[in-house]
């Protein structure tokens, strides 16, 4: 983002950015999802590589081939979201501890690369939690693994692997402490977020939410619900389809490698780590996009144990005779394209809108930006669209109006009020809905409400049938 100049001007003009004079795609996005499918494209190769080494090249490519066809990983390449960088991390890690553990078995290396092996795995492990806070926690099966199968010295490589993991991440610790007197800012409190304490998204949205309360019974239930629902839902398509059932199987079948088989007890040890961090670190994103959010953290297992599954898959393949050698390719041909079935009905009528299930106006969050200025606040219900397409501050809806007044009067004003169908949806009752409704129907905020100008229909940007409001301090659309 600090390399390529973005475009945020959203030129409606130009045929590539925008549909019959409508806003289409925003070129900042568009640079980002080119990005993260290089990212993808280089994974894949990684991968490749990695199931060659660990088994054979008919493996390789059959498990390259099922993970570029997978809907999954392309709809993760084009979300925004930081996942297949992770996933390049990830694959990373794992050929670091592939080759360690091939040297605690057959040394041919010194101690000096052994040691330098260690460091680059817990450098990857910190590079990792840098990008997202809760790889972090795979630190764990590392060490185990290091510690298990790291060969004669296999205490100081465990030991090495912390240390450059706890060196890397340190200064950055220590900077969100001196900033927000918090380690990992507000990453730390999606421990409490969607709980009993806090449900839903009531703890983003508070201006002075109370921490102190009795937290055991309510994370102990929100850890309850969340890995019911990981192990019913997640856990049988850890690879984006239905090719986990073969890993889950394949866990009774020993390899006669044993790197194979070592490198899956890693598998094992960050399945169990990830889903007991992700039950207790589920905010409301989980809710506003189920698969595709940045707390699906399982989905970073799911290119190994792709891996497994294929090597599965084959090995019950072998054990049938087959009269011709053509006929094996025909099965493992039919079997890569039922388990990419769901990528190749994405192409099929009818097409899914591009963009997010979010009630974004792109239009509108630009115009927004353009009604105020750079050191003024606004505040919307989806004030990320708001921050990303208008350029502007944006605070998130305070859940009442008592809040709302607190910030405007106590801290700084807010010159503009966007609100959408997501405060009409997931807030009804709230103050907020009476607010909107009012103006929707043509009438004036209410007379305790500090902004008071609302646009004509033929000014609002937002929707003219009334779903999305703007409200002002003043007549800005002049």
């Amino acid at each position: 983002m600090k390399v390529v100049p973005f475009d945020f001007s959203m030129p409606l003009h130009k045929a590539f950015w925008s549909l019959n004079g409508i806003f289409w795609r925003a070129q900042p996005e568009f640079i980002i999802s080119l990005f993260n499918q290089v990212l993808f494209f280089i994974s894949a190769v990684l991968l490749f590589f990695l199931a060659r080494k660990l088994f054979d090249p008919m493996i390789a490519w059959t498990s390259a081939a099922l993970f570029f066809g997978t809907e999954l990983f392309w709809r993760f390449s084009v979300s925004g979201l930081s996942t297949m960088l992770l996933l390049l991390i990830f694959i990373t890690l794992a050929w670091c501890l592939v080759l360690i553990e091939e040297q605690g078995r057959e040394p041919r290396w010194g101690a000096v690369r052994l040691v330098l092996a260690a460091i680059a795995a817990g450098l990857i492990t910190g590079l990792g939690c840098l990008t997202r806070y809760s790889f972090g926690w795979l630190i764990i099966p590392v060490v185990l693994f290091l510690f298990l199968f790291g060969g004669p010295r296999r205490p100081v490589l465990a030991a090495t692997a912390f240390v450059a993991f706890a060196i890397v991440l340190t200064p950055w610790v220590i900077r969100n402490y001196n900033v927000s007197d918090t380690p990992f800012g507000t990453a730390g409190y999606a421990l409490y977020a969607d709980s009993g304490l806090f449900p839903e998204d009531s703890l983003e949205r508070s201006l002075t939410p109370d921490l102190h309360r009795p937290r055991f019974n309510a994370l102990t239930q929100k850890f309850i619900v969340n890995t019911r629902q990981i192990l019913q839902e997640q856990v049988p398509r850890l690879g984006g389809n239905w090719l986990s059932a073969f890993f889950i199987v394949g866990l009774m079948v020993g390899f006669a490698n044993p790197g194979p088989s070592r490198l899956r007890y890693f598998v094992l040890l960050s399945l169990l780590v990830l889903i007991f961090v992700q039950a207790l670190g589920r905010t409301y994103l989980s809710d506003d996009s189920p698969e595709i959010n940045s707390e699906n953290l399982l989905v970073l297992l799911a290119p190994l144990t792709l891996v497994f599954s294929v090597s599965f898959f084959l090995l019950l393949l072998n054990q049938i005779f087959l009269p011709m050698r053509e006929l094996r390719y025909l099965i493992i041909g039919l079997f890569c394209l039922a388990a990419c079935l769901p990528m190749l009905f994405t192409f099929l009528p009818p097409r899914r809108w591009p963009l997010a299930s979010f009630p974004y106006r792109p239009h509108t969050a630009r115009i927004i930006g353009e009604w105020t200025r750079p050191s003024e606040l606004t505040v919307s219900d989806i004030p990320w669209a708001v921050a990303w397409y208008g350029d502007r501050q944006c605070v998130w809806l305070p859940p009442d109006l008592v809040s709302f007044g607190d910030i405007n009067d106590y801290y700084r004003f807010f010159s503009l009020v966007y609100l959408t169908q997501r405060s009409a949806e997931n807030h009804v009752g709230s103050p907020w809905c009476l607010v909107r409704l009012q103006i929707a129907m043509g009438g004036p905020p209410p007379p305790s409400f500090p902004l008071k100008a609302v646009p004509p229909m033929q000014s609002n940007p937002a929707d003219i049938e009334g779903a999305q409001v703007i409200v002002t301090d003043v007549e800005r659309w002049k």
